[in-house]
């Protein structure tokens, strides 16, 4: 059983919703469509009475050859209730994939949108493949359910026809026909928690598989590198194995209401051949109608076995509606207070006793300040895990602090709409991402209406362009997926780029350490240059070069800010900053001999 449960746990913004709760949302998705919808009953109805019909007729047909004749007709009728069956079924399902797409449709939109919605603490919690198959595999289950309520819906409606038809024959027999229902229907819905319980488990077992597939792909370069392959495998086996078990398990729950079902349907056939027999040996039952109630037992019990095998089903598509719902619900943790124009920003930043934690048990910043001038470049420095990553999320607004104030223009910035306030926050990770496309595409990625023209003014202000000249279609180079056709220092230009033609008011710059050659080292600072004039900007300094000439640096430990100035004061101090100099930045001064100890400042 631990085996089986391990890493099958709720997410953290899983709940529970009632069984009324789900039927409500999934009506209200379906309510637009309702006369869709009608036209599906209408036809459910109408393929209903034919296929309710065919009984009929044949038990009509029974009695009227045994008198003699009558055979051609039933030939006829049948023919005909089957052809008008067979229109009345394809309008219907051509109607119900019509408006279960279109609903399947806006609940993945709208399930997307709240992926989008979430903060980046929501994307570091979850694994993204558990998210994607929410997006996909969970729609797909409720869309299936749907068909399924109609093809139920349809069964229900030939067992009303048939059972109303029986009592006008032998009320009797009707009525020891009805007489087992209450069991089938006790025990399916007694089947009812535990096939819930058992199909959460395996939607969760297939996001593991799916997010381990998702990471697989994505560091497959890397497995490959350094011969891992097995490793992978050896990784990604026990998961697999994890949800073949549950799933095996699943089966075996489902699969063992049937033989009960059926046991109690066999003793009811039994009985209404032992009733029924004895019925027409005595006159008071036609040998039509005897055939006519022997029939009804395959129409009745059909659909009530079915809905064990539905309820099933239907108990995983009220699971998949949960998940999916459940993903649309999450509770944000970055909220703003208020949706105050921002107007273009000047750029003043300040941190007011700001307290932050990736975790309560783990804080990162406590009463944190600091004050950023308009205009200002500062640099932070550090050991790792000193807080310098932690600064420019709070400043991007992607996590929400704990405690304190941080200022914007002497504005709070939970009270600014987040949408402006955003696009005027420029940030370039350490390994800037590219979306497919071409160079021009991802430059012109933060304003889609910017034109050819500003597309290629941005591009050579980054190092003055010669760059472009280096690819193979200049602006019109594709990318490749993730922009793996580039080199690391080409994405970066191309990122630098592209935050030239957004022109934020604030940039957030986290440097790339990846190893370049000379020419793009002096085309990447070029472009730093470019991107951080005029504009307030936050580096995690990672270069030599960009530490020596930005206004101030800041050196934190712990969270706490330890000294403060310039380059070329905080050496001459000695303090925690020549600690960090020699530690990380030491080696790229043209003044470096290894095996020597500190570098002196020359002035």
């Amino acid at each position: 059983m631990g085996f089986l449960m391990d890493g099958l746990e709720a997410e953290d913004y899983d709940r529970t919703y009632t069984d009324r709760e789900l039927l409500r949302r999934v009506v209200g998705y379906f309510w637009p469509k309702r006369w869709t919808m009608l036209g599906v009953a209408s036809m459910i109805v109408l393929g209903s009475l034919t296929q309710a019909a065919v009984p009929v007729m044949i038990s009509w047909g029974i009695d009227r050859i045994v008198h003699g004749g009558g055979i051609w007709t039933l030939a006829g009728g049948i023919l005909l209730a089957g052809g008008l069956g067979w229109v009345f079924n394809f309008v219907r399902q051509w109607l119900n994939a019509k408006a279960t797409g279109d609903v399947v449709l806006t609940l993945r939109e709208d399930a997307f949108d709240a992926v989008l919605e979430r903060d980046l603490s929501f994307y570091d919690e979850n694994p993204s493949g558990r998210i994607v198959s929410r997006v996909t595999s969970d729609t797909d289950d409720f869309a299936s359910v749907v068909g399924l309520s109609m093809d139920l819906l349809s069964q229900v409606l030939v067992v009303g026809f048939v059972t109303a038809l029986l009592f006008t024959r032998n009320v009797p027999l009707a009525l020891l026909t009805l007489l087992i229902v209450p069991i089938v229907v006790g025990c399916a819905l007694r089947f009812r928690k535990i096939a819930r319980s058992t199909t959460r488990r395996a939607q969760r077992s297939m996001s593991r598989v799916n997010a381990n597939l998702t990471e697989t792909m994505g560091g497959i370069a890397v497995a490959k590198n350094f011969r891992q392959e097995q490793r992978v495998y050896d990784e990604f086996r026990p998961i697999n194995e994890q949800s073949y078990a549950v799933q095996l398990r699943q089966g075996f729950t489902f699969a063992s209401i049937f033989p009960l079902l059926f046991l109690v349907a066999g003793l009811a056939e039994v009985m209404l051949v032992l009733a029924g027999g004895n019925a027409v040996r005595d006159g008071g039952l036609s040998a039509g109608d005897w055939y006519l109630f022997l029939q009804a037992v395959a129409f009745f019990w059909f659909p009530l076995t079915s809905i064990a095998a539905f309820w099933s089903q239907f108990q995983q598509g009220l699971s998949a509606a949960e998940r999916v719902f459940a993903l649309i619900d999450a509770t944000p943790r970055v909220v703003q207070t208020d949706a105050l124009p921002v107007g273009r920003l000047a750029g003043r930043i300040e941190f007011r006793d700001v307290s932050f934690g990736y975790s309560t048990e783990t804080p990162v910043l406590e009463n944190f300040n600091l004050s950023i001038e308009a205009g200002e470049t500062v640099a932070l420095v550090g050991h790792t895990g000193a807080g310098k990553s932690t600064l420019s999320k709070l400043i991007t607004r992607f996590y929400e602090f704990s405690g304190g104030t941080l200022l914007i223009d002497d504005r709070d910035i939970r009270s600014l709409d987040l949408a402006a306030y955003r696009r005027q926050i420029g940030a370039v990770p350490q390994a800037p991402f590219l979306f497919s496309g071409t160079v021009a595409d991802n430059i012109r990625y933060p304003r889609p209406e910017a034109s050819d023209d500003e597309v290629l003014e941005a591009a050579i202000g980054v190092g003055g362009g010669d760059w472009i000249e280096a690819l193979p279609d200049g602006l019109a180079t594709d990318v490749g997926e993730h922009g793996r056709s580039l080199s690391m220092g080409q994405r970066q230009l191309v990122a630098l780029a592209r935050l030239l033609v957004q022109d934020p008011a604030v940039v957030v710059l986290d440097e790339a350490t990846a190893s370049v050659d000379p020419l793009t080292e002096a085309q990447i600072q070029e472009g730093l240059d470019a991107v951080l004039a005029g504009r307030t900007s936050i580096v995690i300094a990672h270069r030599l070069s960009t530490i020596e000439h930005v206004d101030r640096i800041v050196v934190l430990d712990h969270g706490r800010i330890v000294e403060q100035g310039d380059h070329t004061s905080l050496l001459a101090r000695g303090g925690r900053y020549c600690e960090v100099y020699n530690t990380y930045f030491r080696h790229q001064s043209p003044d470096y001999r290894p095996g020597t100890g500190f570098v002196a400042v020359t002035t």
